[in-house]
């Protein structure tokens, strides 16, 4: 069984969803766990993984010399399959395993699978852009989904393979990409150190 496999296997059997796992220098080993109910983790989600991981990295003979057991952060990773519903809306940055038009990274905001995603084979997803959209994507608090949905419906039709399209007006842009073709999606931290308002 290879190494993700093993992690991957064990997370979800404690009824945690499996994020991803890196191998870093010296011998640390960091897990990316999540809920599946969509809570946020805590410090003893993270602890309880941990020692059930220990266990099963030793059994299994897997070499590491420091376990580090976290949630997916402000940049985390988009992977499962639900993530495309829970995060549509926001904006992402999507990196392709090879360029396209010239360029492997894209920036916009992620939108909702289409009603037929089900049927789809492979399934696409879609971002879109314009400086408006991810000037109001990055602002706290704003409201993204709802300029996200009327920029789909401007933007141009779906083609098989990766693609940029852009509106009638050359302002609104569409990366369509199945995960196949791509290496990673994460979401772009939005960070506001203006502080609580009084």
């Amino acid at each position: 069984m290879q190494k993700s496999a093993v992690i991957e296997t064990t997370v979800q059997g404690m009824g945690y969803a499996f994020v991803e796992a890196v191998w870093a220098s010296a011998g640390l080993l960091r897990v990316t766990i999540d809920r599946v109910d969509g809570d946020a983790i805590t410090v003893d989600d993270c602890e309880r993984v941990t020692r059930q991981l220990q266990y099963a990295l030793e059994v299994e003979g897997l070499d590491y010399k420091r376990l580090e057991v976290s949630s997916p952060g402000v940049d985390r990773l988009l992977r499962l399959p639900d993530d495309w519903v829970r995060f549509a809306g926001l904006e992402v940055e999507v990196t392709l395993r090879t360029p396209f038009q010239g360029r492997k990274k894209y920036r916009g905001v992620l939108q909702g699978p289409p009603g037929d995603a089900a049927q789809a084979e492979p399934q696409t997803y879609v971002i879109v852009w314009d400086d408006a959209l991810l000037a109001a994507a990055a602002k706290p608090g704003g409201k993204k989904s709802g300029g996200a949905r009327s920029a789909s419906s401007k933007s141009a039709k779906s083609v098989a393979k990766p693609a940029v399209s852009a509106d009638a007006a050359g302002d609104v842009h569409e990366l369509r990409f199945s995960m196949a073709e791509v290496r990673e999606v994460r979401l772009v931290p939005v960070l506001d150190f203006r502080g609580r308002k009084s």
